[in-house]
């Protein structure tokens, strides 16, 4: 084990923000999670006084943004004193929620423990749609904590999963974020990791019910410009072009997993080999400087043909080591998100075969869910 306070100062860039994933519980049960298959059961979470020391190396690393997320963060009973450690550490915290549970009772808790933004997510634009996807009632729940959080006058930013099921509501999808009173609204095209591979082909959409989702899209940033940010998050499937993982691998973000485990990306805990740290026997500066994981894809020497010829290999990095992974085995492999790579015929398949059912529409929504057999890991009870 190495030492968790002597450790010599980092000479990497230090990282920009801590992705804290305090559970993997959640109320919902959305097709598109991208949290792991196997979720960890909150026997093996860190405690308080764990996360509370997380908080303060991030900062002493360089983290200046925290956010709180999960799972459902606000089923942390210790929510509360794991966000004022942050605050004192000198951290931005956002929590990033379902809504459920976020009362204006609880939220003045948290705010009072320093609290500045909330990311709160919505399935759909109308409650029906909303509850179907979530797979439980919730909708309510969320415009609750929408006007709990514009009263607090905190900065409010909606996030919405797009996927076949509701890319053709986007534009009630906008109105609905208006009418909440957001700041910002994050149109976010699913990206195909942990259950939502697991449920790729009825989340899939056609090329053309995207490329009217985009023009729709397009017409809203141009009449919101100035009032409210759109943003919308790139499908990798459709554009021939990969993103940078997580801005590059081990560049500009942590993430820590519920148990203390400390990865580069959210997704990363799936590669074969990688044997990532724990924030139980290293400190961060250790894991974010020293540690073979964060230093497995950094740069650009560990890429083969093409990526190793790519002019554009300082922006992209080759693209995401994990859905090279998912769709090839092999996380060194080229995206094969990108246009140039030699399995890019994986994506286009997929995208050109997208099943239909015979009277035009896409096949029925079935998706398998975090719960189940995984009830206990991955939700409370209802009743």
């Amino acid at each position: 084990m190495d030492s968790m306070t002597d450790e010599p100062a980092p000479t990497a860039p230090p990282p920009w923000s801590l992705v804290a994933e305090v559970t993997h519980a959640c109320p919902l049960r959305c097709p598109y999670c991208s949290n792991p298959l196997e979720l960890t059961r909150r026997s093996r979470e860190l405690d308080t006084v764990q996360w509370v020391r997380v908080m303060g190396e991030a900062a002493a690393l360089g983290v200046v943004h925290a956010h709180l997320s999960g799972g459902e963060p606000l089923l942390r009973p210790d929510l509360e004193a794991i966000t004022a450690s942050a605050t004192r550490a000198g951290l931005y915290t956002q929590l990033v929620t379902s809504g459920v549970g976020l009362t204006e009772e609880r939220l003045g808790q948290l705010v009072e423990a320093g609290l500045r933004s909330v990311q709160l997510s919505v399935q759909d634009a109308t409650p029906r749609a909303s509850d179907r996807i979530a797979g439980r009632r919730s909708f309510a729940l969320k415009e609750q904590a929408a006007a709990a959080v514009r009263a607090a006058g905190l900065f409010l930013c909606l996030d919405v999963v797009l996927h076949r099921e509701n890319l053709d509501s986007l534009g009630d999808i906008v109105e609905l974020g208006l009418s909440w009173g957001v700041d910002k609204l994050e149109l976010a095209n699913v990206q195909f990791y942990g259950w939502a591979l697991a449920n790729r082909r009825a989340l899939l959409p056609s090329r053309e019910q995207l490329a009217r989702a985009r023009e729709e899209f397009e017409r809203w940033r141009e009449q919101l410009a100035g009032r409210v940010e759109l943003v919308w998050v790139v499908p990798d499937y459709f554009e021939g072009v990969p993103k940078p993982c997580m801005g590059g691998w081990g560049a500009v973000s942590l993430t820590v997993a519920p148990d203390g485990t400390a990865l580069p990306c959210p997704a990363a805990s799936v590669l074969p080999a990688l044997d990532p740290p724990s924030v139980k026997d290293h400190s961060l500066a250790w894991i974010w400087e020293h540690s073979a994981a964060f230093n497995a894809y950094r740069g650009t020497s560990w890429m083969s043909e093409p990526c190793r010829s790519c002019p554009q290999r300082e922006q992209d990095f080759g693209g995401c080591r994990c859905q090279a992974y998912a769709l090839t085995g092999d996380p060194a492999r080229t995206d094969p998100a990108c246009r140039w790579a030699p399995d890019h015929h994986l994506v286009r398949e997929l995208v050109e075969t997208a099943p239909v059912r015979p009277d035009g529409n896409h096949t029925a929504w079935m998706p398998r869910t975090p719960g189940g057999r995984r009830r206990s890991a991955g939700a409370f009870d209802e009743g």
